[in-house]
């Protein structure tokens, strides 16, 4: 008789199952959606929580998934690293390297899950926008260099069709909601049976309909005191990514206008010779 297959999720509220919420209001997410595809005995734990940053899963997660030498590994971290100012992409990839590796040791397959375009889903000031994406496209990046070096199951978000349409997200835009969780688990569970993994295709569940009175009491039990408490991280880096980036806008602006000026200045300096020269063309007639 085969033992059951082990399947572990490490993580932050993406692999949680923050937005995917049931009646009984027990988060399940995308992760559970896979877990229950999967044929044949199966032991599912996971050790995801809500605000995770990678530092976390080394130190605390990463330790009881290893002692299960699990067969499937979910990992999805990144973006609490990125929404502090002291962001380091070096430092996300040390702790994803240091993840994978010990995976890879033991023989688990790993799904990755990159980042969405968040400007496609948020209505954001012109200049937090900018700047969070080029924090998202550097955790992408780490995510796309180790894939190189790792057998590593990457789930790219912004590849999947309709991901980015806001029916598939949380009623906070931050967190994908009961469709958006469905679309990702279908995405991992069709790249899990193209490597012969036991699983099955997903079936199609009914979503429930949120009425505006849910969404609305939804933002005033949780949102807004979620919003209240991580206010205190989240305002300085979005006041920080602000001027960060209207200076570097200025500065390129400035210097773009440099090579603009030296020309024209250039042009004058040659109109002024022009004309001398036809000056004393003019006294020596």
């Amino acid at each position: 008789m085969s033992s059951p297959l082990s399947f572990v999720v490490l993580g932050d509220s993406a692999a949680y199952g923050t937005g995917d919420i049931t009646k009984a209001d027990r988060p399940l997410g995308w992760t559970y959606r896979i877990a229950s595809a999967i044929t044949g005995p199966m032991t599912y734990l996971n050790l995801a929580r809500p605000g995770a940053k990678s530092s976390e899963l080394v130190e605390h997660q990463l330790p009881i998934a290893t002692m299960l030498r699990p067969d499937l590994a979910i990992v999805v971290v990144g973006g609490n690293d990125m929404l502090r100012n002291n962001f380091c992409p070096i430092r996300l990839k040390d702790n994803l390297t240091e993840i994978f590796t010990r995976f890879s040791a033991l023989g688990t397959h790993v799904i990755t899950l990159e980042l969405h375009d968040p400007s496609k889903v948020l209505k954001l000031p012109k200049a937090l926008e900018r700047a969070l994406l080029k924090r998202v496209d550097a955790v992408n990046a780490v995510y796309q260099e180790l894939a190189e070096s790792f057998p590593i199951i990457p789930i790219r978000a912004r590849d999947i069709a309709g991901v980015h349409d806001r029916k598939n997200w949380h009623v906070d835009l931050l967190h994908p909601g009961p469709r958006g969780h469905y679309l990702l688990a279908e995405a991992a569970v069709r790249e899990l049976a193209r490597r012969g993994l036991p699983i099955k295709a997903l079936d199609v569940p009914e979503f429930p309909a949120i009425s505006t009175r849910e969404k609305v009491s939804w933002m005033l039990l949780k949102g807004t005191p979620w919003f209240f408490k991580r206010s205190f991280d989240l305002l300085p880096v979005a006041l920080f990514l602000i001027a960060k980036e209207l200076i570097l806008s200025g500065v390129s602006r400035l210097r773009a206008k440099e090579p603009t000026k030296r020309i024209e200045e250039a042009q004058e300096i040659r109109h002024q010779s022009s004309n001398e020269g036809k000056d004393l063309i003019s006294s020596a007639a």
